[in-house]
């Protein structure tokens, strides 16, 4: 599209490309070619335009796209399936933010994928980087059944308003911000620099309660509350606000403790709020930031107007199963999901769909394993989401695909295309459906490959529905180090990748971390209980899952009870997995999952921070 255009797509949605960035990449890559920049300038350009180095010796970048709120319409979706297919592996990966990223592109090819990205109105800037990044929201707003009401506008309002910000990338590190309508905290707001959550005061306005300097890795930090209620209207002006006093008062020097949170604590939180209100004051004088819509009166997302033909199941599974997938590392599973125990539409229907609250339609989930989504599969699901939904799906930061606005007496055929796609596998939002950073399949700073014990556990939870089913909504998260893109410090289960050595040997661990989770009352962050040999992490997940349901109290949910047992309860349960000697070890233990060679810790200076 030309530069700087807005372009309308899918449901009356502007696009956010601008191609004349595509050109200044270019430039600037010649120019770092030519030796005119030095290796850190490039790094920090590149990054803010959405693409990482990573752990590979030869050219091999990830390309992040952003999606805000996760919404993506059917030729977005046809975009990052040509990508996927000709660019890179063959497939895609959703994140635990809500974007969708490729591994193994030539750095030469960014120019071409952004390109057909921006076709469809889609752009890769400040998906990485020290930037504001994907502004990520619940993925059932505006159909939920309980939400307070819908966060999409102002979210919406506020990616637009904040991309290409002056402010937006000039930041001492990355930003994050969420929204939430729900009682129940789907984007994990406390854990966010800005966290947003719906509240209607008792003139029945709508506003917001705010919380800010929310963050885990190696300072986990559940964000202050900044304001109990704020009156919706006045989102755009807080948010510069708190930027402006970040980008003023933010270390830039020190890239490993410069998020805001960092900044806090320092600082302290009354000095902080009072550089703050001083912002926000000097805004106000200048006449403040309106919302492009009345605040009390946002748009409304309606019942969709028309609807495709579907496709037939036949058609369906031959696409998919058609696909070629290449390249290194783990690859999704491309089959098409036959009627298993367990696995049937009985429990699809119990734990992938949700009604909304407009009568007659649901909410119907498609599980990605590992996040991971095949070109062919990204096709199929732009056209089921036209045949049986609005023509739109929505990532969620469990890694999964929601279509909404599925009539209910379409659920059977849904899922039976979903199931010739090798998408109809049960069990989303529970315990099987395990979130996992790229770990050190791709990521440069990663000690540990998470998606190899993601599918381990995940394929082996699949094969114990048992469990699953009693321990309804404990989650597990796995990353692959201590920076926690895989959000372990706010799971149920959570595993933390780490290293052992034994001998002159070294081998993959992960720490063992119960209870976390975010609530209204803000993140309540995991506890360390065990550090485990990779291999034997199934072992303590069954033993764990045994003392709930010998110990809990009635009525107690799994997550309440990892929350407040005695780690003194815990620890002897999982000794004898944790000790390890070298006349115990297997040859197994010293090679990682997903992995053929033996271990090796090569763990690389990292470009989150750059």
């Amino acid at each position: 599209m030309p530069s700087g255009e807005a372009t309308t797509l899918g449901r009356a949605r502007l696009g956010f490309a601008d191609t004349a960035e595509i050109d200044e990449f270019v430039a600037t890559l010649e120019r770092y070619e030519r030796g005119e920049l030095t290796p850190d300038q490039w790094r920090a350009f590149r990054l803010v335009r959405g693409t990482y180095s990573q752990r590979q010796a030869e050219d091999a970048q990830m390309l992040r796209d952003l999606d805000p709120q996760g919404i993506l319409d059917g030729p977005q979706l046809h975009a990052l399936a040509d990508v996927a297919d000709t660019y890179s592996r063959g497939f895609g990966h959703v994140t635990t933010r809500q974007n969708v990223q490729f591994h193994f592109l030539k750095l030469h090819d960014v120019e071409h994928v952004m390109h057909r990205l921006a076709d469809s109105g889609l752009t890769t800037r400040e998906a990485c980087g020290s930037a504001v990044r994907n502004v990520a929201a619940c993925p059932d707003a505006g159909v939920a059944a309980d939400e307070l009401f819908d966060v999409t506008p102002y979210a919406d309002a506020l990616t637009r308003f904040f991309l290409r910000h002056p402010l937006a990338a000039a930041l001492p590190r990355k930003f994050k911000i969420a929204f939430e309508g729900c009682p129940t905290d789907h984007a994990l707001t406390a854990i966010n620099d800005l966290g947003w959550k719906a509240r209607i005061n008792g003139a029945g306005e709508r506003g917001f309660r705010v919380t800010v300097g929310g963050g885990t890795s190696i300072l986990p930090r559940s964000g202050e509350l900044l304001y109990d209620f704020l009156p919706a209207g006045e989102i755009l002006e807080v948010t510069e606000a708190v930027l402006q006093v970040f980008h003023d008062r933010g270390d830039f020097k020190h890239k490993q403790r410069n998020r805001l949170k960092f900044l806090m604590r320092d600082m302290g939180f009354p000095a902080w709020r009072a550089a703050f209100e001083e912002a926000h004051a000097a805004i106000r004088a200048r006449g403040g930031i309106a919302l492009p819509f009345d605040p009390q009166h946002p748009p409304v997302e309606d019942a969709p107007a028309g609807r495709s033909a579907a496709p037939s199941t036949r058609d369906v599974s031959a696409r998919v199963s058609a696909a070629r997938l290449s390249g290194p590392g783990l690859r999704p599973s491309i089959g098409p999901t036959l009627p298993v125990a367990g696995g049937s539409y009985e429990r699809w229907l119990r734990t992938n769909v949700r009604p909304q609250k407009q009568a007659g339609f649901a909410i119907a989930t498609a599980t990605l394993p590992l996040g991971d989504v095949t070109g062919a599969q990204l096709r199929v699901l732009a056209d089921l989401a036209e045949a049986y939904g609005d023509g739109t799906v929505r990532t969620t930061l469990e890694q999964d695909l929601a279509l909404r606005w599925v009539r209910v007496g379409d659920l059977p055929a849904l899922h039976d295309r979903l199931a010739a796609a090798g998408l109809g596998l049960p069990d989303a939002r529970t315990l099987a459906d395990v979130t996992s950073c790229p770990g050190a399949e791709t990521c440069r700073i990663a000690v540990t490959q998470s998606r190899g014990l993601g599918r381990l556990l995940g394929d082996w939870l699949r094969e114990h529905p048992e469990l699953v089913d009693a321990v309804p909504g404990l989650d597990v998260k796995i990353s692959g180090c201590p920076n926690g893109c895989g959000q372990h410090h706010v799971a149920g289960l959570g595993f933390q990748g780490s290293v052992r050595r034994l001998g002159d040997s070294v081998l993959p661990q992960y720490f063992v971390m119960l209870g976390g989770g975010v609530s209204d009352a803000g993140a309540r962050f995991a506890r360390l209980a065990a550090k485990i040999p990779a291999r034997r992490v199934p072992q303590a997940v069954e033993r764990l899952l045994a003392l709930y349901l010998a110990e809990r109290e009635t009525g107690e949910p799994a997550a309440a009870f990892f929350a407040r047992v005695e780690l003194a309860r815990v620890k002897p349960l999982l000794l004898d997995l944790e000790s390890l000697d070298a006349s115990e070890a297997s040859a197994e233990d010293f090679v990682d999952l997903g992995e053929q060679a033996a271990f090796k810790l090569e763990a690389l200076e990292g470009e989150c921070s750059a």
